[in-house]
Order: structure tokens, then sequence, then C-alpha cells
């Protein structure tokens, strides 16, 4: 990931979601989709902007439950269909990261593959890995009712 912050070694996570790659890659294509499972629960995404093309604007809000707001103001880099995401922004500490994603899929299952580094470690990015298990369990949901 050449234009990733430098944070060694980035945070990386599997997981293979019963549905074809081509219906897990488009969950994150519109933010109509992305609102649905990219909040961590109990979090909720008031706001979410998808301009899904190379360049384009990737902007959210998670919301705690007490209404405290979390933004992320982002941008679209390489997207290769249905292989593979990259996108990087700023998230409420003003930490950089940048999240690479992709996609393989076997026998009609996709294994995505999850990769992200960060300017500095905070809390934030401590708990990212339970944050993208939690985003990961709604994904898969997501996927099996969208197939």
């Amino acid at each position: 990931m050449s234009d990733a912050p430098d944070i060694q070694p980035p945070f990386v996570m599997k997981r293979v979601i019963e549905a074809p790659r081509h219906v897990v890659f488009e969950a994150l294509t519109k933010g109509e989709y992305v609102s649905r499972w990219f909040a961590p629960q109990p979090l909720t995404m008031p706001k979410c902007d998808v301009d899904f093309r190379p360049g384009g604007a990737f902007r959210f809000v998670m919301r705690t439950p007490d209404g405290v707001d979390y933004p992320f103001d982002g941008e679209f880099g390489e997207i290769v269909a249905p292989e593979r995401i990259v996108f990087r922004g700023a998230i409420h500490d003003r930490n950089v990261t940048v999240t690479t994603l992709t996609f393989a899929e076997h026998d009609g299952q996709t294994t995505l593959t999850v990769e992200q580094a960060y300017s500095f470690q905070s809390d934030t990015t401590r708990g990212a890995p339970e944050g993208w298990r939690r985003t990961l369990d709604q994904l898969a949901n997501h996927a099996a009712r969208a197939r």
C-alpha cells in the first residue's frame, strides 16, 4: 500500500462471506447500502455520502446511542471492480487512515480482506479489530439478504 501512513504493521482481518463477490463488492458502492451495515452496532449512520469512483468522496457520520457523532471524511483511491477498493480519510481524532479491501470468490463465497493503516495509534485504532468484526458481521447479513 504505497500511500499508507507509516504505521507498521497495518491491521489486517479476513472474513468469508456466504455470498458471491459481486454482491459483497456492490454493498460498498452506494450510500444507501453502506449506511445499513458499515457502522458497528450499537452505532448508527445518520449520514453517508458515497461518490463511488477514484477521487470520489466517502463521508459518513457514525452516532453512538447517547448521541455522540464520529465523522469520517475521505475519498476513494483505487477501485478495481469487483476485486479491490482503497479509500483514505480522516477520522474524528484527525487520524489519517488508509483502508484496502480485497474481494476473492471461491465456490460462491467471498473472502474479504481488510487492511488498514493509521497515521498514529489512538483509542479509535485500538478499537478497530472489534469494530471491523461487528461491521463484517453486519455486511454478511446484508449480503445474505441481497443475494
